[in-house]
């Protein structure tokens, strides 16, 4: 990562914004649709301490924390990545008017997610490349657009990339995830069951090289098919992690699981082993939810890790 894209963490939160960084020869675009406190910090990871959030309250407020109605800030976000003349779009935000009952906030959700991307300079016709890094409902709804006709793919000319392990999980055959809730059957219906129709989904597992800088791997445990997304151009280096992280207080203490993890100890294991990867290799790592500038440099630091430098992003 270049030095000039490194500040500190004090910038405030932005909300329906779009902010743009270059690494190596990609150019990565982030789309912010909302950036606000969500639900209350232990609620979120319920193995941290109260402790942990206190002593670390000098840089996890106001971009990560609000300290007075102790609540996490999260970030609905998405990124666009231009790498060798393909646009790459990974993950698609909550997708507006679904019928979500499980999940109230994000209910007859109504966003600006298209008029972002359209502020970016992309239009749904130039995506050539839909990752979703796990089939989760802020994930995966804006894959399709609704019509008269029913549920079509948002991004006609582009191939969707959908974790095998996932798609399994999620569809029909396992009884949309087992039917512990009716989100998920809604949301493989409405968001990925079109995407099949249309031809257009490929179904990954293990690792999926995209282009020359781009690659998918998978890291389960937040659902059975959650995957990374590796950037690697010049001497710069990131990765999308997705869900693998919620909050940076899960990198101060990775066996800390979100209260979303389908499977806590294979979640951990992930978390740890990317985590050690991007420590190493001087990976930036840029989870689906931090607020602030949304991605933050990683360092050993004993047996465990701590945060280095926040990564800016120039307002677009």
């Amino acid at each position: 990562m270049k030095n000039e894209n490194v500040q500190s963490s004090t910038q405030s939160n932005t909300q329906s914004d779009v902010q743009s960084i270059v690494l190596g020869d990609v150019e990565v675009i982030r789309i912010v649709e909302l950036s606000s406190p969500f639900v209350p910090a232990r609620e979120l990871v319920p193995q941290s301490t109260a402790a942990l959030w206190k002593d670390n309250a000098d840089w996890l407020a106001p971009d990560h924390w609000e300290p007075d109605s102790d609540r996490a800030v999260v970030a609905l976000q998405s990124w666009v990545l231009r790498s060798g003349g393909r646009t790459v779009l990974v993950d698609t935000g909550v997708g507006n008017g679904r019928e979500r009952p499980d999940s109230p906030q994000f209910h007859h959700w109504q966003g600006d997610f298209l008029g972002l991307l359209a502020r970016a300079g992309v239009r749904p016709d130039d995506v050539d490349t839909v990752v979703n890094t796990h089939l989760h409902s802020d994930h995966v709804g804006w894959n399709t657009t609704g019509t008269d006709g029913g549920w079509v793919p948002t991004f006609r000319n582009a191939q969707y990339l959908i974790p095998a392990a996932d798609d399994a999980h999620f569809g029909p055959e396992n009884g949309y995830a087992n039917g512990l809730r009716e989100d998920d059957r809604l949301l493989y219906e409405d968001s990925i069951a079109p995407i099949h129709e249309a031809g257009q989904a490929l179904l990954w597992d293990g690792l999926h090289r995209i282009d020359e800088h781009l690659t998918l791997e998978s890291a389960p445990g937040h659902t059975p098919g959650s995957s990374v997304l590796r950037l690697a151009s010049g001497g710069d280096r990131a990765v999308f992690v997705g869900d693998l992280l919620h909050s940076p207080v899960q990198i101060l203490e990775p066996s800390c699981n979100s209260c979303f993890c389908h499977d806590p100890a294979q979640a951990v294991a992930s978390r740890r082993r990317v985590l050690e990867r991007a420590a190493d290799e001087r990976e930036l790592v840029v989870p689906a939810h931090f607020g602030g500038t949304g991605a933050v440099e990683v360092r050993r630091e004993g047996a465990g890790f701590a945060l280095g430098a926040w990564a800016g992003a120039a307002v677009g």
